[in-house]
C-alpha cells in the first residue's frame, strides 16, 4: 500500500480524484467534525439530519454509505463510527482500521481518500496510525493508494517516520 497525503481542507479533498472518501463520525459529536464536518457541509446538512433523526450515531462498528455525488467528486461516502471520544484508544483504532480495510475491499476500491480514525480530534499519534495502518494492510494487495487526509505538520512527522523505519528494516 503507498500512503499519500492531502491537508483537510475541502477544495484540496475534492481534487484527489478518487471515488471513494471515507470519514469517521464521533459518537456524541454535533455537529460532525474532522472531514465528517466537512462532508456534512458540503452536503448542505445531509449527515447531521441523518444523526438527529438516530439514522446515524457514530457509535463503534457503524458503518454508513452516503452518495457523494454530485455535490461531491466522490461516488462513495464511506462513513465509520468509532464510538465516543473519551473511551478511544489503540485498540479501538485497530479495530476501526479493520472495518476500514474490509469495507474498502467489498466496494473493491483500491484507491480512496481516508481519514484514519481518532486522529482529527489527537487521540492517536501520527506516526502510530501509520505503523498501525501499514501493519493491518501489510499482505492485503487490494488496496494499492490511500490519501490520508492530514495537517503539513502530520504529513511531515509520518513521512520522516517511515523513512526512518525503512533504514532501520534495511540495517537489521
Amino acid at each position: 500500500m503507498e500512503l499519500r497525503f492531502t491537508p483537510p481542507s475541502l477544495r484540496k479533498l475534492e481534487l484527489s480524484g478518487t471515488e471513494v472518501l471515507v470519514a469517521t463520525l464521533v459518537q456524541g459529536e454535533r455537529p460532525p467534525h474532522g472531514v465528517a464536518g466537512l462532508v456534512d457541509w458540503r452536503l448542505s446538512g445531509r449527515l447531521s439530519r441523518l444523526i438527529a433523526r438516530g439514522f446515524a450515531s457514530g457509535v463503534e462498528g457503524e458503518v454508513l454509505l452516503v452518495p457523494g455525488k454530485p455535490k461531491l467528486p466522490f461516488d462513495k461516502v464511506v462513513l465509520f463510527g468509532v464510538g465516543p471520544a473519551e473511551t478511544f484508544e489503540e485498540s479501538t483504532f485497530r479495530r476501526v482500521v479493520e472495518k476500514m480495510l474490509g469495507t474498502l475491499e467489498g466496494l473493491r476500491a483500491r484507491t480512496a481518500v481516508v481519514e484514519l480514525p481518532g486522529r482529527h480530534f489527537g487521540a492517536i499519534p501520527a506516526e502510530r496510525a501509520a505503523d498501525i495502518l501499514l501493519e493491518r494492510a501489510g499482505g492485503r494487495r487490494e488496496h494499492d493508494v490511500w490519501t490520508l487526509v492530514e495537517p503539513s505538520e502530520a504529513q511531515r512527522v509520518i513521512t520522516q517516520h517511515l523513512i526512518q523505519e525503512r533504514r532501520r528494516v534495511r540495517e537489521e
